[in-house]
């Protein structure tokens, strides 16, 4: 029996993933989220699933596509980076738009996507993956200047990502990365080494239908190396379309989307400009973690999610009005992530620090990441970090002045009551 409205089916959704839903449901869809595990992840918040027809735990692919298959889906996604071979093997069997799955692994492990890039003759690092930390170390003695880089093959978020100066320090991030899972509780049996790329590091957001782009923006990162290693993110500015070198990230990642078979939907791409030219970090297929639809709409004219809905749902307009495209940027803007050193846990806000935050003159938005009852760390990757605040304004004086106000009041935002025995 026909629906009434096109369903579209979300496979674990989280984080940036709940801006999904409402974009579907103005372009007159309905949505199905699918839960990759049979529990939430931890190390997220749990997607809300009152948008949603339906939560369908994922057991097995058959028994899974026999349940969707009764809504009739017309497309399938994934929500946030765990769900991305999922949702290509739903896709796949379901019949509907789809990156497949010949290619899906390289779209995930770190190390395949890599290799699958130098076969295409696109610049990339030099890297080694093993199960053996000796083996590891040896690698990074003979192959590659130091620093070199050490981390999982399937995380994100900057999570047990290391940058190394000699071999003690090799040993020690390989031992902290093989004795561990990632943030979407997969074991790590290997690590994965790479030679270290000098350069500033970008983000290209686009969106793809049928092979075709629209490029969603072009951002600057600007990260925060601790004594540890840990790389941490700062804040990113948006680039005009048109300044150097965004031309030349874009038409790079244009390639490795190629090269990576990337067909429809959200992408995500980190990327580093070396004296070679531009590398790819990684690249995530899904919308970016940055994602607040009012604040994108505001600086670049348009904003991923609801391009992302308009290709799945319109595709035909998608490729007539924005395929082969790019954003116009609108005044400055800068997303910024806070850090902390603080531990303990959250009892709530300071009604104060925040009013005064969303009072300076360039703050679009905020986003407080954790909740009351919930724990703060010290910070050492994306998911530990503390907020996310979006800033638009006229100069980039203007937005730096409140960053630095930012960095002043970040840590009186929350009420903390002190870990027991500390």
């Amino acid at each position: 029996m026909s629906r009434s409205k096109p369903v579209v089916v979300l496979v674990d959704a989280y984080t940036s993933g709940k801006y999904l839903p409402p974009e579907f449901a103005a372009q007159g869809a309905e949505a199905v989220h699918v839960q990759s595990t049979p529990e939430f992840m931890p190390s997220m918040p749990a997607p809300d699933l009152g948008p949603y027809l339906a939560n369908i735990v994922h057991e097995d692919v058959d028994t899974t596509v026999e349940l969707l298959a009764k809504y009739e889906p017309v497309y399938v996604m994934a929500g946030q980076e765990p769900g991305v071979t999922l949702a290509d093997t739903l896709s796949e069997r379901l019949g509907v738009p789809t990156n497949g799955t010949l290619r899906s692994e390289a779209r995930r492990d770190k190390y395949r996507m890599i290799e699958t890039l130098r076969a295409a003759g696109l610049h990339c690092a030099e890297q080694f993956k093993s199960g053996d930390v000796q083996e590891l170390v040896d690698w990074a003695e003979r192959a590659a200047d130091y620093p070199v880089v050490v981390k999982p093959l399937k995380s994100a978020a900057g999570d047990s990502v290391f940058v190394c100066a000699d071999a003690d320090e090799v040993r020690a991030a390989a031992r902290a990365v093989l004795s561990s899972d990632t943030i979407y509780c997969e074991t790590n049996r290997e690590a994965l080494v790479q030679s270290y790329l000098r350069g500033p590091e970008y983000v290209v957001d686009m969106v793809s239908s049928g092979g075709r782009r629209y490029v969603c923006g072009v951002w600057m990162y600007h990260k925060r190396l601790l004594p540890s290693g840990r790389n941490i993110y700062d804040r990113e500015h948006l680039l005009d379309a048109a300044e150097d070198p965004a031309p030349a990230l874009v038409a790079y990642v244009d390639r490795a989307l190629t090269a990576l078979g990337v067909e429809h939907g959200p992408t995500h791409a980190e990327v580093i400009l070396t004296p070679q030219g531009p590398a790819l970090v990684e690249v995530g297929s899904r919308i970016a973690g940055n994602m607040h639809p009012g604040f994108h709409d505001a600086c670049a004219g348009g904003n991923q999610a609801t391009l992302t809905a308009l290709a799945a749902l319109d595709p035909g307009r998608f490729l007539a009005e924005y395929a082969g495209r790019s954003y116009t940027k609108r005044g400055e803007a800068v997303c910024s992530t806070t850090s902390t050193t603080l531990s303990g846990v959250v009892e709530g806000a300071d009604e104060r620090v925040v009013a005064e935050l969303f009072g300076l003159d360039t703050v679009f938005g905020l986003n407080l990441k954790i909740e009351p009852g919930g724990r703060i760390r010290p910070t050492v990757d994306l998911y530990t970090s503390t907020m996310r605040i979006f800033l638009h304004g006229g100069t980039m004086d203007a937005v730096q002045r409140d960053h630095r106000r930012i960095e002043e009041l970040k840590d009186r935002v929350y009420r903390i009551r002190p870990d027991e025995g500390e």
